[in-house]
């Protein structure tokens, strides 16, 4: 271990993550403990995508914390943010951003796409579109055309496992709000090759203080208004994906942008779901338009890892339901019956009511409006889950 603490490659650093993946299931926690110190220690961006990895998708729990753990501390020594550590270990798999990938088999080749999944597939000379290389044919370059095919068929496989995080992070990015830097959205967002491939697919919003204005990114990677007009990015602003919260009047005339251009979105953006309070719910403290729906105690017990709590803020200790709490203060509660228990089992087969959807606003009545749409969508989406 203290070896590959010195002297590790990005080959000994797969190795070693395949490992200590490995050692839990053979009762060997300390060493698994052990390898994810090691990788921190290396430092290498391969080392330190692989303890992300481990933290984000470990099939053992325990290793998953101490990966996650790590890091933290690992963020805390480069004073970054976690967001910030995610963005600069986007992996490119060896993509370029000035020129796509080309597979050359001699007397034709492919050139590599892809869709807004970031799942790969390839062109061909006259434009048609393959879901995957093609195998090599008698008349192409035997040595080119394999190396070709190989080559795509490793990037779909590495891709796969990616594709899902980076589409989920920035979505979450959108609900959260997120702001980046001009230098970092250039840097980490439009000039990497992977990300790009997103990041051309969204509306942005950019702010220097004096309101938010809407932009995309074009073929070209620059800026345009949603007039196909330069937009200009001044150094010192903020940049965000727009919430069509945020976005309001302007999407409808995204909408059809993308529509024109044909663009697929990664994620609902342009046509995700706006919610607000109206004025007798706020009154009420109740959302009656979602009480009475049936569903399963499976998608309750779901939010839980969405940021959810099970129980009841209002300190009543035989609570089984499920809230969420607004930073701003106030919380929403889904009370369903009879009730769930997150220590149970056989969720699915539990058939739940909503009984009560119960709102509660901070002092002054605000909670960003971003955020009260997309907990209304939570509550909306969970009482159309019927059975």
């Amino acid at each position: 271990m203290d070896q590959l603490r010195r002297f590790a490659d990005d080959a000994a650093v797969r190795r070693l993550t395949d490992l200590i993946r490995e050692w839990p299931g053979q009762s060997q926690n300390r060493k698994a403990v052990r390898g994810l110190e090691i990788l921190g220690h290396i430092g290498s961006e391969a080392a330190l995508r692989a303890v992300q990895a481990i933290a984000s998708n470990a099939k053992f729990k325990a290793l998953k914390k101490t990966a996650a753990a790590q890091i933290e501390v690992i963020a805390e020594r480069l004073d970054l943010s976690l967001d910030q550590l995610a963005d600069r270990l986007v992996p490119d798999f060896g993509l370029s951003s000035d020129e796509p990938l080309v597979l050359d088999y001699g007397p034709r080749s492919f050139t590599v796409k892809f869709d807004e999944s970031l799942k790969p597939f390839v062109l061909d000379d006259k434009g048609k579109r393959r879901a995957s290389a093609p195998k090599p044919a008698a008349a192409d370059d035997a040595e080119l055309a394999q190396a070709g095919f190989e080559r795509f068929a490793l990037l779909r496989k590495e891709l796969k496992a990616a594709a899902t995080a980076q589409v989920k992070r920035l979505e979450t990015a959108m609900v959260a709000q997120r702001e980046w830097t001009v230098p970092e959205f250039r840097r980490y967002l439009v000039d990497h090759p992977v990300a790009w491939q997103l990041t051309s697919r969204l509306v942005w919003q950019c702010s220097d203080g004096d309101g938010w204005r809407s932009f995309r990114l074009a073929e070209d990677r620059t800026a345009a208004d949603a007039e196909d007009e330069p937009f200009d990015l001044p150094e010192g602003a903020s940049v965000r994906i727009g919430h069509p919260v945020s976005l309001g009047a302007e999407v409808a005339g995204w909408a059809e942008v993308f529509a024109d251009y044909e663009i697929l979105q990664p994620f609902e953006q342009l046509t995700r779901l706006v919610l607000a309070l109206t004025d007798e719910e706020r009154e009420a403290g109740r959302v009656a338009r979602f009480e009475g729906a049936k569903t399963g105690a499976g998608p309750l017990i779901g939010l839980l890892k969405r940021g959810w709590r099970y129980g009841d803020p209002r300190a009543r200790s035989y609570g089984r339901g499920i809230y969420f709490e607004f930073p701003e203060g106030g919380y929403v509660l889904l009370e369903p019956s009879p009730g769930v228990h997150p220590g149970y089992g056989g969720y699915d087969d539990n058939e739940q009511v909503l009984e009560k959807v119960v709102v509660a606003l901070p002092e002054n009545g605000d909670v960003d409006p971003v955020r009260m749409s997309e907990t209304l969508t939570v509550a909306a989406r969970i009482a159309r889950a019927t059975r």
